[in-house]
C-alpha cells in the first residue's frame, strides 16, 4: 500500500500541471463545438466538465481526457436544427431532444461495456490506426485555421495585414517555448505548453495587444460570456420531449451514430494513449464509463461527448499519468466557469492555436511517408484511404470502412493459399493433401484441385495442414463428398478437427461414414491442439 501511494503522489505534481494546462485548452474546443453544434456554449463546457471528471475517475484509461468533442458536434448540428423546428419559436426544443438523445447514448454505450464489446478494438489493424490518427490530426489542424478569422461588418473573414501576422507571430511563439523548453532540460519541469499559454497571454495583457481572446470568441459566436453555475438537473427532459414512438424514430439514428462514433474513438485513443505510456486500458471499463457520463451529462444539461486525442496527448506529453491529471482538468475547468472566468476570457486564441499545432506535429504519424513504399500495396491504400475519409466525413465511416477494406484484403490474399498435393498410394488410393485455410474465399480454389471423373476408385482427403474456418467450407466439403459417391467412388476424409466432424455430422448424418474418426498419426494431434 506505502508503494501504492509514494508512486502517485511522486507524479502528483506533473499531473496537477498537465491538468491545468488541459484545462485551458479544454474552454475554446468545449465553445466551438457547442457553435458547431447550435447550443449555448455553456452546454459544452458543463460536458467538458462532467465527461472529464466521470471518466477521470471510473475510466479504463488513466490519463486520457474526454469531453465535448467535434465528431459529435457535427452529428448533434442536423439534430438541434430539427428538434427547434418541431417546436415554437425561442422554445429551444431541439436542445432537449439532444439532452434525450445523449441520454439514451450513454445507455447504448454501458450496453456494450456490459457485453464487453470493448475488445473488439483490438480487431483494428495497424494501417487504420495510423490513418485514424493522420485524419485526426489534419481535422485538428482544419478546426483551428477558422481562428484566423474576423467579424468585420457581421460578415467572418480571413484576417489581413498586421492583425494576421500578429496572430501568426503568437502562434509561433507559443510553439517556440513548447519546442525550446524540453531541450534546456529544466530541473524544475513545467508543462511547455502551460508556460506558453501563461507567457504569450502576458505579453498580450501587458501589451496591451488587440488580439482575439476566450472572451471575445465567446462573444462573437453568440454568447454572453464563460461564467456559469454549476449545472442543474433538466426536468424539462421529461415534459418537452414525449416518450413515443414517433420520437425513438426521430432520435434512434442519431442516437447510435453519436454512440458509435463515441466509443471507436474513445477506444482508439485509448489504444493510441496505451503506445505513448507502454501501458496497457481495459477498454471495457471504458465503455461503462464514456455510456455513465454520457447519461449523467445528459440529465444535467451538457451536449455529451467522447475521449479527446488533442487534450489527451497534451496531457500525456505533460506528465499526466494518473487518473489526478483528469481530475484536476475538470474541475478546474469547473472553477474557471465559477470564479475565474474574467481572467480565462484574457487568454489570446493564438496561444491555444500554437499549443494545438503542436499537438498536430506530434499526434500525425510522420513515419507514414517513410513506410509506405515498404508495406503492402493494401495496407497504402488502407492508410490513406482512412486519413482521407475521417477529413471528408467522420470518425466511424473511415474506421468501419478501414477495418472492411483491411479484412477484404486479408481475406483474398488468404484466398490464394490454398493447395492440394497429390500422390497414390501402394493400394492405388490417390491422396490429396490439403494446406492452408479453406473459408468462403477459398472454396473455389478448392474445388478445382479435385477431378472428380478421372480419380480412382478411392480418394482420400487429407486436412491436417488445413484449416476449416466456415460454414461455407463446410458445404464445399459436403458437396464434393457428394460427386464422389454420385461418380460411384469411395471417398475418405481425414484429419478433420473434432468441431469440424461434428458439424459436418449435424448438418448430415450420412458423413460419418466418410470421416475417419481414430487416426494414428502424432502429428494430427498436435496440430488440433495447435488449432484450439
Amino acid at each position: 500500500m506505502t508503494e501504492f501511494v509514494r508512486k502517485r503522489v511522486a507524479n502528483a505534481k506533473n499531473d496537477i500541471l498537465s491538468g491545468l494546462t488541459v484545462a485551458l485548452a479544454l474552454v475554446p474546443e468545449a465553445v466551438a463545438f457547442a457553435f458547431v453544434a447550435g447550443v449555448d456554449p455553456l452546454v459544452g463546457l458543463y460536458a467538458a466538465f462532467m465527461i472529464g471528471l466521470i471518466t477521470a475517475v471510473f475510466g479504463g484509461r488513466p490519463g486520457m481526457i474526454s469531453g465535448a468533442t467535434g465528431a459529435l458536434a457535427v452529428v448533434m448540428v442536423s439534430l438541434v436544427a430539427e428538434g427547434n423546428a418541431m417546436g415554437a419559436p425561442g422554445e429551444e426544443l431541439g436542445l432537449y431532444y439532444l439532452f434525450a438523445t445523449v441520454i439514451l447514448m450513454g445507455i447504448i454505450q454501458m450496453l456494450a461495456g456490459v457485453f464487453k464489446l470493448g475488445k473488439f478494438v483490438r480487431l483494428i489493424p495497424h494501417p487504420v490506426m495510423m490513418g485514424f490518427v493522420n485524419g485526426l490530426a489534419i481535422v485538428i489542424f482544419l478546426s483551428q485555421l477558422g481562428m484566423f478569422k474576423e467579424f468585420v461588418d457581421g460578415d467572418k473573414v480571413w484576417m489581413k495585414g498586421e492583425d494576421l501576422f500578429l496572430m501568426v507571430g503568437l502562434v509561433l511563439l507559443t510553439m517556440a517555448i513548447m519546442w525550446g523548453l524540453p531541450k534546456l532540460k529544466a530541473t524544475a519541469k513545467l508543462p511547455e505548453a502551460l508556460i506558453g499559454i501563461v507567457v504569450v497571454s502576458a505579453i498580450v495583457i501587458l501589451g496591451k495587444l488587440d488580439v482575439a481572446t476566450v472572451g471575445s470568441f465567446i462573444k462573437d459566436g453568440g454568447g454572453e460570456g464563460l461564467k456559469g453555475g454549476l449545472p442543474q438537473f433538466q426536468f424539462d427532459i421529461f415534459n418537452k420531449v414525449p416518450m413515443t414512438f414517433e420520437t425513438f424514430k426521430f432520435i434512434g439514428p442519431y442516437t447510435l451514430i453519436l454512440a458509435a462514433i463515441g466509443l471507436i474513438e474513445s477506444l482508439m485513443t485509448l489504444n493510441l494513449i496505451d503506445e505513448l505510456t507502454e501501458t496497457r486500458g481495459n477498454s471495457n471499463r471504458e465503455c461503462l464509463a464514456q455510456g455513465g457520463a454520457n447519461i449523467v451529462t445528459g440529465l444535467f444539461g451538457g451536449m455529451g461527448g467522447c475521449a479527446m486525442i488533442g487534450q489527451s496527448i497534451i496531457n500525456i506529453k505533460g506528465g499526466g499519468r494518473t487518473r489526478l491529471s483528469g481530475i484536476v482538468a475538470a474541475v478546474t475547468l469547473l472553477l474557471f466557469i465559477l470564479f475565474a472566468s474574467g481572467l480565462i476570457e484574457q487568454v489570446p486564441i493564438a496561444a491555444l492555436v500554437g499549443v494545438m499545432f503542436m499537438v498536430v506535429i506530434g499526434t500525425f504519424a510522420w513515419s507514414s511517408f517513410r513506410i509506405l513504399n515498404k508495406i503492402p500495396l493494401t495496407d497504402a491504400i488502407v492508410l490513406i484511404a482512412v486519413s482521407l475519409l475521417t477529413v471528408f466525413f467522420d470518425l466511424a465511416v473511415a474506421v468501419i470502412a478501414g477495418v472492411i477494406m483491411s479484412a477484404l484484403a486479408f481475406a483474398w490474399e488468404n484466398a490464394k493459399k490454398i493447395r492440394a498435393r497429390k500422390h497414390i498410394k501402394e493400394d492405388g488410393t490417390k491422396v490429396y493433401e490439403i494446406w492452408g485455410p479453406l473459408f468462403f474465399g477459398s472454396i473455389q480454389a478448392f474445388n478445382n484441385k479435385f477431378d472428380v471423373a478421372n480419380d480412382p476408385e478411392n480418394v482420400e482427403i487429407d486436412f491436417i495442414e488445413s484449416r476449416v474456418s466456415d460454414h461455407s467450407a463446410l458445404e464445399a466439403i459436403f458437396n464434393l463428398v457428394g460427386k464422389y459417391e454420385e461418380a460411384g467412388k469411395k471417398v475418405r476424409v481425414k484429419h478433420l478437427s473434432e468441431e469440424c466432424q461434428a458439424l459436418m455430422i449435424k448438418a448430415s448424418p450420412r458423413l460419418a461414414s466418410v470421416i475417419e474418426h481414430d487416426v494414428d498419426d502424432p502429428r494430427y494431434h498436435v496440430m488440433a491442439k495447435a488449432m484450439k
